[in-house]
């Protein structure tokens, strides 16, 4: 039987609870793990695609727009390391100056693509919160193993920054 991707969100429910009751009948001792509650249909979505699969495409797109913005600010922080003779400082530099010899890039690739890929994640997000019952129950489960852990996540961050830190220290050190 042939389904359309039109039918209603829940449909894909029945049907599996359906085959596991003829199962159940037919093969009483066969064990079955369900895996239907995953199977269920998201309204708007084809049958065949997973929401995995869109979202992992969705996080490649986001990556591949938000990469010009972030080779330029990169390139930015890079050209202060050393001085501009030297690499990696002058190709970034480069990639800077070009950047900055195109006003159109300041409008698309650091304006509109971020913007883009900040509407796109957070509507995302929200759809993944709404439609993900076990993502909301790790959400809560990590806040709590966060409370629970508060002080040495705060000694783990103050760590962390003293070594970012004493790293850019030792490069203004050494580039001096």
């Amino acid at each position: 039987m042939a389904r359309s991707w039109r039918e209603p969100p829940g449909h894909g429910i029945a049907i599996c609870v359906e085959i596991q009751a003829w199962l159940t009948r037919e093969a009483p001792d066969f064990t079955i793990q369900s895996t239907c509650h995953r199977r269920e249909q998201t309204e708007g979505v084809p049958m065949g695609i997973s929401l995995s699969a869109i979202k992992r495409a969705v996080a490649a797109a986001e990556v591949l727009l938000i990469f010009p913005a972030a080779l330029f600010v990169t390139g930015l922080f890079v050209r202060d390391l050393q001085p501009q003779p030297f690499e990696p400082a002058h190709t970034a530099e480069r990639v800077v100056m070009w950047y900055a010899a195109r006003p159109w890039t300041l409008w698309v690739l650091l304006i509109a693509l971020p913007f883009a890929v900040l509407v796109i994640g957070w509507a995302t997000l929200i759809r993944s919160w709404k439609d993900d019952a076990e993502l909301r129950q790790a959400a809560r489960h990590t806040l709590a193993t966060i409370r629970a852990h508060l002080a040495t996540l705060f000694v783990a961050a103050a760590t962390l920054t003293a070594g970012g830190i004493l790293g850019m220290v030792a490069i203004h050190m050494l580039t001096d």
